[in-house]
């Protein structure tokens, strides 16, 4: 399925977790330094991919890349040790591997213990997402570690023309991750992209399963959401796995780069007779607030 097809149809998509960054004394004051931000997840995220860092398939086409780097903890410096990095990336043909058991162009490796992550594999191009849009290439990025909040991001590239027009990877928060290509002597390119994790509310996890479950639109019963836990964070359902959600307090999730061109959130609310009350409210740019009322008994 389009991408693009894809997020209009679910009504709700496509949520990251932020990473605040670094920041340094400069003399005068504290600025930002090595930041890392967050991207959106996108629809065709899969968890469970191998343990591997070489993901080039046999007899498929494309130019080999290596992505490598570091990841590192809140002050900048010390490594963040046994992180775990998952990536996941369309085919040189532009297609995504969503169902088979192959996992194609999907891996997670572990960093080392200093912080040292690295992939072998193809690299990833433009494709139409649909509705006019032509999405960059990208690399996804989910990095998980003791301490902190997952991060998903998305890695593009200097020089591809589509950037412009592409409203996450044009964002001023996304410049940072607008990667220099290296072309060796050998036809292959090198790709570096350091991580810098940064600590951010979460919810108490017995919590997050009192809000998991089908919610029933109260309007038309026929409409469900599933909402359900994955890796400390709530998660939406979605064709390929789900889209998450991060906690913004007050019993709220809510996409956190309020930069975004798209922003959803969901309100949960615990009612006198135990059942669970979600307000799900969308909003595009400075388009109208659309407001779903769902209902867990």
């Amino acid at each position: 399925m389009q991408r693009r097809h894809f997020i209009k149809n679910t009504a709700l998509t496509a949520m990251a977790v932020s990473a605040t960054g670094f920041i340094r004394f400069n003399g005068t004051s504290y600025e930002g330094d090595c930041e890392t931000t967050s991207d959106i997840l996108g629809p065709f995220y899969r968890p469970g991919s191998p343990e591997r860092s070489r993901l080039l398939v046999k007899g498929d086409p494309g130019t080999i890349v290596e992505l490598s780097g570091h990841i590192r903890q809140s002050d900048c410096k010390t490594a963040c040790k046994n992180a775990k990095v998952e990536l996941w990336h369309c085919s040189s043909t532009g297609e995504y591997d969503n169902s088979s058991n192959d996992y194609r162009y999907r891996g997670t490796v572990y960093t080392d213990d200093k912080g040292n992550y690295s992939f072998t594999t193809v690299f990833p191009v433009p494709y139409d997402a649909g509705g006019g849009l032509i999405r960059p290439a990208h690399f996804h990025l989910l990095v998980t570690a003791a301490g902190y909040p997952s991060l998903v991001t998305q890695l593009y590239f200097s020089g591809d023309k589509n950037i412009a027009k592409d409203p996450w990877a044009s964002a001023s928060h996304a410049k940072r991750r607008i990667l220099e290509v290296q072309n060796l002597s050998n036809g292959s390119k090198k790709v570096i992209f350091d991580v810098a994790l940064a600590g951010k509310i979460s919810a108490e996890p017995t919590s997050l399963d009192k809000l998991t479950g089908i919610y029933s639109d109260e309007k038309d019963h026929t409409k469900k959401i599933e909402i359900f836990k994955s890796q400390g964070t709530l998660w939406m359902k979605n064709e390929v796995f789900g889209e998450q959600f991060a906690y913004a307090g007050n019993n709220t999730f809510r996409y956190a780069d309020q930069s975004a061109v798209i922003n959803w959130t969901l309100e949960f609310e615990i009612l006198a007779s135990g059942a669970v009350k979600l307000t799900v409210r969308e909003q595009e740019g400075k388009g109208e607030e659309k407001t779903m009322v769902a209902i867990k008994k």
